[in-house]
């Protein structure tokens, strides 16, 4: 009697053990399919580490068409910009642009039919309403200081409002585009004390930072 005791005992001990776990592991499910649903979980490590090379060229381009000079590195008042060299800048700025965009598009849509994901829901609007207001916000500043033709602020401001855009997003999407903002903001904080190499922290910024984190990003959740 004292035996069967102790293997009822233990049969219901084992039992409430399997019972536990199979409630742990659909509380698990339920939230990743909740974390899933909430996010952007699409966005592809690859198209930042592109993004990034492609940043890094056009920073080579730029700096080959501003600095002809090297006497002028250290001092944004003694730099010539002509009518034709904004207009090389606007179409390497732009090049660099629609790339980056195209190529975060596609990749993005291309991992999102692997895990059969929709590509444009709701945490999708959210993210991209987060990241546009700082951004377009900065932005339109940017270019008022472009007219002002105060040029030394561009680029850390550029990276300061990207960054504010990356953190503010990045609540709807992948946690580590928080510490890619967080990264840019701190560089174009750095670079307002060496205003005479805005061009080099703009190229840590957008080129070695995007390809440091979409590396990161991509062995994280590419390789899956």
């Amino acid at each position: 009697m004292y035996n069967s005791n102790i293997i009822i005992y233990f049969v219901i001990q084992s039992t409430l053990k399997m019972e536990n776990e199979k409630y742990l592991n659909d509380i698990s499910e339920i939230k990743n399919l909740m974390d899933k649903s909430s996010r952007f979980i699409s966005l592809s490590g690859l198209s930042g580490i592109l993004a990034g090379l492609y940043c890094l060229i056009g920073a080579g381009l730029t700096y080959k068409i501003i600095y002809f000079d090297t006497t002028t590195l250290g001092n944004y008042g003694d730099l010539i910009i002509t009518e034709t060299t904004l207009l090389q800048l606007f179409i390497i700025a732009a090049t660099v642009i629609v790339l980056s965009l195209v190529t975060a598009i596609v990749l993005s849509i291309r991992k999102a039919k692997k895990s059969n994901d929709r590509i444009w829901n709701t945490s999708t609007k959210r993210l991209l309403i987060n990241f546009m207001i700082p951004f377009l916000s900065g932005g339109i500043f940017i270019l008022f200081l472009i007219e002002k033709e105060i040029l030394g602020l561009v680029a850390p401001l550029t990276l300061i409002f990207y960054g504010l855009a990356c953190v503010n997003a990045s609540k709807y999407t992948l946690g580590d585009i928080r510490y890619l903002g967080i990264s840019m903001i701190l560089l174009g904080l750095l670079s307002t004390w060496f205003l005479g190499y805005g061009l080099l922290f703009w190229a840590l910024g957008f080129g070695v930072c995007h390809i440091l984190y979409g590396s990161i990003m991509y062995y994280k959740y590419d390789r899956k």
